[in-house]
This record gives structure tokens, sequence and C-alpha cells, in this order.
């Protein structure tokens, strides 16, 4: 909903619908009207005796309009055969783009005409979604995104579309995720949504934007935008389109052929020295960090099985990571590795990794003063997003290329350079791997289960306890855990097996609010159409941010399970305020000031049912968890949303 400056609301593109619409239909009423007169005197209508009084009684076409009656006007052949919007959604269908998310506005109005009525079937790949919000939209297509490890679109409305995703399009960048982002622009219609450089608000966490001039542009920029998205380090790409070019009438113009782009891996020699180092060592290691896509986290187990190397994964931190319990995922059965390969992470002896965020700094921000973003910037944490430096000691081989498309040519030169005499020590060695990373699960996961026994049968409810009771009903189904787990406690690392690409999508990027429950609806819209089902355990806070989304959930029927960590605060800020309190001798009892949620408490169960979403709770009595999680299972299954609201404790 767009908003005025002196702060009125109005619908989008409703005056500039309203006022067309209404002169339509005083011309079919004038001209219905004008067919009942007759040759009288003026003023006087058949059928219409005037009333002393001297005003005429309303005429039949008069009462015909008032009662709704007016037919409307005969259908004209179409002012346009082929509007360049047409093109531009068959440029969207070549890329393969599965949903484009948008909140209607009147600058592409043209494109989502296209959008929902162009091709056979109509509204299909990509199909249209409905958003209650820009940021949501934006947000949905980060969850795609991790989850698929492709770029799903978001559609933007002009100047205060851009500024409303600003927030989410920041968090996608910074999460080096993919998203293709097309604004519409209409500078006949409402100033104060145009922009000369709109673009430029966002110019500094952006990989790529452009604002084309012709319809032919048009075309070549959104297919340039999506390659910009995936080429690694991967972001958010932006094309402004301007109304006029998607109603431009096409004529016999063609569809550009879409040329994907070419990914760099290392060079045949590299790839030769680092098979050699894998194969010849007694002990060889795989550190696998984030990869981009499913493909390149199975060319990975092929590496890791052909040369027996024990690995570790970052599948419990994010997506795209080597399976968790894969039999060669763990410590192995000796922690004395003498040749260390790193994927997208630190290795010993040689580390592949991609072009990092630091990359995307050389982008012209001057137009917005914006400072950039440190590469390893982090908060309270000192920077532990980092991880792109060096293991202890140094890397004897660094190599900056992308390591899912290095991982061919290095699976290549080991399958030359195998002997059978090393196969027989590899399968030896891949099967006490294994027996010792079993023993290794068993102990971690025992342990864990005793250490989250503390207040198993404590009101608030733990958020172990849910993590716990919701294993046993997904962990034979295909599920995506699609929220960010570190504010309930994590207890996924320990408890759930990540062995899908997808498992965990891991936390919101630059930690900003609002991100769960949309990028939840992302992953669900990947989910929906390939038979798994997202679980998205909702902290309350973040929820309050972009609620609607919910209902985006409803319409649309996707498979989302939603269970509420309803701490009722803001705990962090909570924490850290109480300890503020404390250490300047003031006492905690006022800390609860502007972090928490009560006064009154939120009713999570009405919020769902307020936007159709089917659910239960307030649950603060832990027996009753078991039963409220299966039914919340059973219905995602089926692809109904739910939604559970839980009574837990801080953390």
């Amino acid at each position: 909903m767009a908003k005025s400056k002196n702060g009125s609301v109005n619908r989008r593109g409703f005056l500039k619908g309203a006022a067309a619409g209404a002169a339509a239909l005083v011309t079919s009423v004038e001209s219905s009207e004008a067919q009942t007169r007759v040759g009288n005197s003026p003023g006087q209508r058949s059928g219409a005796a005037a009333p002393a009084g001297g005003a005429p009684a309303p005429t039949a076409a008069q009462l015909a309009r008032d009662a709704g009656n007016v037919q409307p006007p005969a259908a004209t052949a179409r002012a346009v055969t082929r509007p360049g919007s047409d093109l531009m959604t068959q440029v969207l269908k070549d890329l393969g783009i599965e949903y484009v998310a948008a909140n209607p506005g009147s600058s592409f109005e043209g494109l989502q005409e296209s959008l929902i009525n162009y091709g056979n079937p109509p509204n299909k790949a990509p199909e249209f979604i409905t958003a209650l919000h820009e940021e949501s939209a934006v947000t949905m297509a980060h969850g795609y995104g991790k989850a698929e490890g492709k770029p799903m679109c978001a559609l933007l409305h002009g100047t205060i579309g851009i500024q409303h995703a600003a927030m989410s399009i920041y968090q996608c960048y910074y999460d080096k995720t993919p998203a293709l982002l097309l604004a519409g622009r209409d500078e006949g219609f409402i100033a104060a949504h145009t922009a000369n450089d709109m673009a430029s608000m966002v110019r500094s966490f952006t990989k790529w934007d452009a604002q084309p001039k012709t319809l032919e542009e048009s075309l070549t920029a959104i297919q340039r935008a999506y390659n910009e998205a995936i080429t690694p380090p991967q972001g958010p790409a932006l094309v402004v389109l301007d109304i006029e070019l998607q109603k431009e009438e096409a004529k016999t113009m063609k569809v550009p052929g879409y040329q994907p782009p070419r990914i760099t891996g290392i060079e045949s020699a590299q790839a030769k020295e680092i098979a050699k180092g894998l194969v010849d060592a007694q002990n060889p290691r795989i550190a696998v960090g984030r990869l981009r896509t499913p493909q390149g986290i199975k060319n990975a187990v092929q590496l890791a099985e052909l040369v027996g190397a024990s690995t570790s994964t970052s599948a419990t931190g994010g997506p795209m990571s080597f399976p968790q319990r894969h039999p060669l995922c763990g410590p192995g059965a000796n922690t004395t590795y003498d040749y260390t390969l790193g994927l997208e992470t630190a290795g010993a002896q040689a580390s592949i990794t991609g072009p990092g965020l630091a990359t995307l700094l050389s982008r012209d921000t001057a137009n917005i003063a914006f400072g950039g973003i440190s590469p390893n910037a982090g908060g309270r944490n000192n920077g532990a997003r980092g991880g792109r430096g060096g293991a202890a000691g140094g890397n004897a081989l660094t190599l900056t290329a992308d390591a899912e498309a290095s991982l061919p040519a290095i699976i290549d030169e080991v399958q030359r350079q195998l002997t059978s005499d090393k196969k027989r020590v590899i399968q030896d060695r891949s099967a006490k791997h294994a027996e010792a990373n079993q023993k290794a699960h068993i102990e971690a996961v025992t342990q864990a289960v005793q250490a989250k026994r503390a207040g198993w049968d404590a009101s608030p409810i733990s958020t172990a306890r849910i993590y716990s009771e919701l294993w046993p009903l997904i962990m034979n189904e295909d599920w995506c855990f699609s929220s960010p787990s570190g504010f309930s406690g994590g207890h996924n690392a320990q408890l759930w097996d990540h062995n899908k690409p997808y498992s965990y999508l891991g936390g919101q990027g630059a930690g900003g609010m609002g991100y769960g429950a949309p990028a939840s609806v992302g992953a669900a819209l990947a989910a929906k159409s390939r038979g798994r089902f997202v679980v998205n355990i909702q902290t309350d806070g973040d929820l309050n941010y972009a609620p609607g989304v919910l209902w985006t959930a409803v319409h649309h029927q996707l498979p989302m399970l939603t269970v509420m960590h309803n701490n009722r605060a803001w705990h962090q800020e909570l924490m850290f305020v109480e300890y503020m309190a404390g250490v300047r001798g003031r006492g905690t009892d006022r800390g609860h000031i502007g972090s928490s949620l009560r006064d009154p408490y939120i009713d999570y169960k009405k919020m769902a049912e307020g936007y159709g979403m089917a659910g239960e709770g307030p649950i603060s009595d832990p027996k009753l968890l078991a039963a409220a999680l299966k039914r919340g299972v059973d219905s995602v299954k089926k692809g109904h949303p739910y939604m559970i609201d839980v009574i837990t404790q801080p953390r």
C-alpha cells in the first residue's frame, strides 16, 4: 500500500484504475441513455414524464445504472497484441524462475498482467506470489535461494517499494544468496514513487543493477542480472523496468537466447597437484564449507568417497554443505591428517575459496555515501562470521576460485591417479573412518540428550524439549529447517541429522529481524512441488515485524509448520539491559521496559487464525506438546500450514 507525503494511504494504482473505470462506466451509461432519447423537447426522455416541480423523473437507463444492470460496452480488438511485458515474462520462463513475489503496484501493472495471463498454462513457472510487504517478498527470495541454490524473483514498486525492501536486500547480499529483483518505474503517475536513479538507494549492497532504456535492453538486462546473481560471490541483482517498456508493442522482436555464465574453477595443473596430494596421503581430510548448489554437494561427497577422506561440514550452520551423518563426516579414525583440502573454508595444505564479499565493495557507492560492508564484520562475537583466512601455520596453496566449479577437474584427476593398490587402501581407511565416526556420533548425541534434560518437565517449556519431541516426527520425512535456531538454543545441531543440502538454512545473514517467517515461506515455495515440508521454529519478536506473510502461506497452501518460541520478549536485548542495570547498581526490576512483550500478551494462535491459518495454543504444559507437534506435522504433510504457539523458556 502506497503512502503519500502527508501520510494518507492509497492503494497503488487505485486512483488511476478507478479513474479509468469511472470513465468507461460514464461512457457506457451516456451511450445507453442517448439511445433512449426521442425527438421531444430538450430535457424530456422516453418513458419519463416531468413532475410538477419541473425536475425530470429518472430514466430507464438511470434506473438500470443505479440497480447495477448496465451492460458493459462491447469488446474491442486488443490494442496491443504482443506487449513487451510478455517478452519479459518469457525471459523469466527461459531462466527457470519458478516464482515472482510481489505486493501489487501500478509501476509494474503491465508485467503483473503478463505474469498472470501469458503462457500455457498461465501463471505457472513463474507463478505470481502475493506478498503483503516488499520486505517479505525479498526475504521469501532469500529463503528460496538458500534452499535451492538458485534465484527466485521479487518485484518491487518504485522508490517506496525499494525502500521497504532495503533491509531484506541488505541481508540477502550479506548472506551471499542469489536473488533476482525487478523494480517498476512509472514516471507519469506518482512523482514521489519515481526517481532518476532508483537503484542508487541499494547500490552498495546489490551485486549489479541496470535501468534499461529500450525493450530490447530490458530483456538482456534481466538475463544478465540473473547471471550476476548466480556468479560467485552470489547476491541480489536489480533491474529497473519502465512502465512504458512493459506496455510497448513488441511487434516481431525476438527473445534473446539465454547464455549461462562461465564460472571459473582452478586450472588443470592445480587440479592435478591437489589430486596427487589427496591420493598419496595416508590420512587425507576435506573441510567443506558452503557450496552453491546441490550438485556441488554431490561432487564433494564423490571426491571424499574416492579418496577415503574424513570430512568436516558446516551443515549445522547453514545450507549447501557436506551431509552431517555421512560415514566419512566426523573426526575419523585418526585425527593426524597429512593432507587437508578446504572447499570454501580454510585448509592446511590447500584451500579453494571463491571471491568474497570484499569483491562487491568495489561497486560505486558515491551516490548514497554508504561506506560499504566489512567482509568479516561481526557484532558482539568479534567477527565470528569470518573463516576465509588460513589455518594455523599458513596454507601451502590458497586458490581464489569457485570450489564447486573446481571439483569436476579434481575428481577427474583423482580417478586418473588411482591404482588398484591405492583403492584397496582407501576402502580399508573408509571403513575405519565410518566405524569411528559412528561411535563419536552416538557418544555426542548421548551426552547432548543428557545435558538437555534439565528443565524437561518445567513450565514454561524448554526449547530443548521442542527440538527433542519434534525430531522423531520428522526424522523419516523430507524436511527443511528454514528458520534461524540461535535464539532457540540451536539444539538441532546435536539432536537432528542434517543430511540434505537444504536441511538447515542457517541464520539471517546480517542479523536483521523480520526474517524467519518470510524466509520459511520462500523455502516452503521451494518445498511445495518437491514433496517436502519446512519447519519454522519462530521467535516471537521476529514474527511481529512481518506477520502478514502468514496469509501468504495460507493463500498459496504452503507446507510450513510454525512452532512459536514464545518467550514474550526480545530476550537477548532484555539480558543486555538487565546486565547493564546490574553493573550500574540500579537493580534489574525495570529491565523489562522496552524489551518485553507483555501487558497484554500476544495470542499467536489468534493472529494465525486472523490470517486463515489453522493452529493451537498457547501451550504451557509440556505434557501436551508432543501431541500438538504431531497434529502440526500431519497437517503440513497434507500441504496445509499450521501454527503451534508454545510458551517457552528464554532460550
